[in-house]
């Protein structure tokens, strides 16, 4: 992930279930399309899509060094590259794969959002937490407003540089972009349903889904001594990561199964916060607003993304039905490069408001 400086604007946006809902059932006007054991494929041309902005996206992918990129839209694959079976590094991705798993949970009552840290004994190395820290509760590391700034594992030098001094704000008064955050998720997760993150992302998420190449193995924990609490990196190809893009597009159900609280995608795609780049930040998504895009990843009103290092995105715009998966496997794309492709695949699908290029010079 790039490094983010920290924003302290709090959003409250109310969002109107049943007409995002409605939106996501297709903009077809016809009924929720899944995959099955393979993805549903079509061509641009069958799909009306336009031919000059499509090649000039495939054109830019090919300078920046995309190693895997797929567009679904009706769920339905409309366009593809690279080897999209192939397991790459998700680097921040892992963020919102756990959002969908803590959601599970918080629905059956096993996590509990307003739990602080000190009622669920968490800690680290020292100097341990103080008591102020304590009390910073589940939804806040969700929201990335903990307070709590102990080093972290699997952070990158810029975060580290950034890192607010320790006892700066209270819990639940400041944004920032804070890897301890995540990884204590991750161990108040293993502990709440006592099984692997990993594992459970199969069970809960994978499964249901059909993936077609994750495994438990390609999860694993990364622990450099900087807590005592490991983060949990994984690593997912690009077609299993526009399924559970798919996913969120339709609410959290898959084929007539409620997979993820639809609640818990609405509220966690909702913008709590809002970042340096302009974006909103949910509960371990990066988020639009339902009043503006976003304009430096050219995200129409309403859409959220995942957003991993060097280039690892799954975009979910409900506006346009349409789940895009870009990843990197060495190269870097920034958010705003990104934007650029977004802004050619939303003209050549004929985008209701395609909006405007972040990047003009596409490079």
């Amino acid at each position: 992930m790039l490094a983010h400086r920290p924003a302290i604007l709090a959003i409250a946006i109310c969002l109107n279930l049943s007409a995002l809902f409605a939106t996501q059932a297709g903009a077809s006007g016809g009924a929720a399309s899944f995959p099955g054991a393979e993805w549903p494929k079509t061509t641009p041309a069958e799909a009306g899509w336009d031919a000059k902005p499509l090649a000039e996206a495939r054109a830019f992918m090919q300078r920046a060094g995309t190693a895997s990129f797929v567009v679904v839209q009706h769920g339905v694959v409309v366009d593809s590259s690279g080897d999209i079976g192939r397991r790459l590094e998700l680097h921040s991705v892992r963020k919102s794969l756990l959002s969908a798993l803590i959601g599970v949970a918080v629905g059956r009552g096993t996590i509990r959002l307003g739990d602080t840290l000190d009622k669920l004994g968490v800690d680290d190395a020292p100097p341990s937490l103080s008591p102020e820290e304590k009390q910073a509760t589940v939804r806040e590391l969700l929201q990335s407003r903990s307070g709590v700034y102990h080093t972290a594992n699997y952070e990158t030098a810029g975060e580290r540089r950034q890192r607010p001094e320790r006892g700066s704000h209270a819990p639940g008064t400041f944004w920032y972009y804070n890897n301890w955050d995540f990884n204590a998720l991750g161990a108040i997760y293993e502990h709440a349903v006592g099984e692997s993150i990993f594992q459970a992302f199969q069970d809960r998420i994978a499964n249901p889904l059909a993936m077609q190449d994750y495994r438990p193995s390609d999860g694993r924990y990364e622990n450099d001594g900087s807590s005592q609490i490991p983060a949990y990196p994984f690593r997912m190809s690009a077609r299993d990561l526009a399924r559970f893009g798919l996913l969120y597009l339709r609410g959290g159900r898959w084929r007539g199964e409620q997979v993820v609280p639809a609640s818990w995608v609405a509220e966690s795609t909702r913008g709590w916060s809002q970042t340096h780049i302009q974006s909103g930040y949910g509960y371990l998504w990066w988020t639009g607003f339902q009043t503006r895009r976003v304009s430096i990843m050219d995200l129409p009103p309403g859409g959220f993304w995942a957003d991993g290092a060097k280039g690892q995105f799954v975009v979910v715009d409900p506006a346009d039905d349409l789940v895009v998966v870009h990843q990197t496997d060495g190269a870097t794309v920034t958010e705003r490069q990104m934007g650029h492709l977004m802004w050619l695949i939303l003209s050549a699908a004929h985008a209701r408001d395609p909006g405007q290029d972040p990047d003009p010079s596409g490079e």
